[in-house]
């Protein structure tokens, strides 16, 4: 009942729909007075301080504090004044007569804010389920076929060996599994699995692997991965890598930097460590890294980026999506002070592109952005101009609009994913 529950979607279908038209129903509920000079007095002065709550906010939490590492938009700006002006209009009501007027007042604040916590989530597309929103994950244990142990290496024209079986799914399969932090210590969430359909026959081929890290806050949840890689596989005979949606920040949805931290765990040693090993020893996957590849998006695009500098001996091919330029760049003087000790030279080492030496990664880059979301496609940009000095094959998706959200995730992923699959032995060279 519970799961049921946290599966319900919050992007389509009934529950938008009831939240919004709800809350517009209260809201004329309470305007339904016959005016007088005093009551429009009243509900003007709550309009205009819910306008100077929502301005206020703007000011400490976007310009002074930069919580997000940049402007939220214009739409989601309407949200948050349409809560507090929704929420102000509640408070002058209560007291007032008749008392179902209270009553509908007390009802109508939280039904204010959840409609626009709804609005902002669909404007973003990134949380479609109930649990999604609350960062909570659904279980939905996978279950994996065996690898057939009789060849000693990859296939590298699998692409033209491969002969799908007649029982072959058409689409491949999602679902959770819990990858302890044996190694790290760090306690993440259960990480989401994707099985292409070459993985769910009785003797599946080797294939290439994928670890993908989403943004933070955010959620290890593979469907919008799996969903390009469907497509893919359709076009591939069902071929398509096997994917790890690996959780980087753990429940407490921190911003663990990539690194290995005494304040929130060995985040960057649970991925490169406890979550490769994990996959080589339960997944379908090929053991030649030639054929491993990281990828993120927001905070985990920083990630795949850092852990593909740092582990070229993994991870030979990155897909940063929309990703941050370095730990911390929302807020580099509390994060030198914090988490370095006031030590430049050790911040400046973290920073990956500042690691991105020629010869340092043989492998392939991608980066991804959106035109609209203008801080990071120039971070993108300038990740890309520095891979090239590196003499790395790079290349760049431009996404024309998708801001920072599902746009940009599924920009990066339908644009970046094709470009990996003649590498991985998935479709002819060229």
């Amino acid at each position: 009942m519970f799961d049921a529950l946290l599966s319900i979607d919050v992007l389509d279908g009934p529950i938008p729909f009831t939240v919004f038209g709800l809350a517009g129903a209260l809201f004329v509920a309470l305007l339904a007075r016959r005016p007088s000079l005093r009551r429009l007095r009243t509900l003007g002065l709550a309009v205009a301080c819910g306008l100077l709550a929502a301005v206020v906010s703007w000011l400490i939490c976007v310009r002074w504090l930069n919580l997000f590492g940049e402007g939220l938009g214009m739409g989601n700006y309407l949200w948050v004044a349409a809560a507090y002006c929704g929420v102000a209009v509640a408070a002058v009501s209560i007291g007032r007569t008749p008392r179902w007027r209270t009553v509908v007042a007390i009802v109508a604040a939280p039904v204010f804010v959840a409609a626009a916590a709804l609005g902002i989530n669909a404007d973003y597309g990134l949380d479609r389920t109930l649990g999604n929103l609350l960062a909570i994950t659904v279980p939905s244990p996978i279950k994996v076929a065996p690898l057939a142990r009789n060849s000693k290496a990859y296939d590298v024209a699998l692409w033209k060996d491969w002969k799908a079986p007649a029982d072959m799914p058409l689409h491949g399969k999602t679902g959770t599994a819990h990858i302890p932090g044996t190694r790290s210590g760090f306690h993440a969430r259960e990480a989401g699995i994707y099985l292409p359909p070459a993985a769910l026959v009785a003797r599946p081929p080797a294939l290439p692997l994928v670890v993908m890290m989403m943004g933070q806050p955010g959620n290890p949840d593979p469907e919008p991965i799996a969903t390009a890689m469907n497509a893919l596989a359709a076009q591939h005979h069902g071929l398509a890598p096997v994917v790890v949606v690996a959780d980087q920040i753990g429940p407490g949805m921190p911003d663990t930097m990539c690194l290995d931290t005494a304040r929130y765990g060995n985040a960057a040693s649970y991925i490169t460590r406890d979550v490769t090993e994990w996959a080589a020893a339960h997944l379908p996957i090929t053991r030649d890294h030639r054929f491993w590849s990281v990828a993120g998006y927001s905070n985990g695009g920083l990630c795949a980026l850092t852990f593909g500098i740092d582990h070229p001996d993994l991870f030979s091919n990155v897909l940063d999506m929309s990703g941050e330029e370095y730990p911390g760049a929302e807020h580099p003087a509390t994060t030198l002070t914090d988490f370095f000790h006031g030590d430049k030279a050790a911040y400046e080492r973290a920073k990956p592109l500042n690691r991105l030496a020629p010869g340092a990664f043989p492998g392939s880059m991608i980066f991804s952005a959106s035109r609209d979301d203008p801080v990071y496609h120039a971070v993108a940009l300038q990740s890309l101009r520095a891979a090239e000095r590196a003499g790395i094959a790079s290349a760049f998706i431009d996404i024309p609009t998708g801001g920072h959200g599902m746009g940009a995730l599924m920009g990066g992923l339908n644009g970046g994913l094709p470009l990996l699959f003649a590498t991985l032995g998935l479709q002819k060279p060229g």
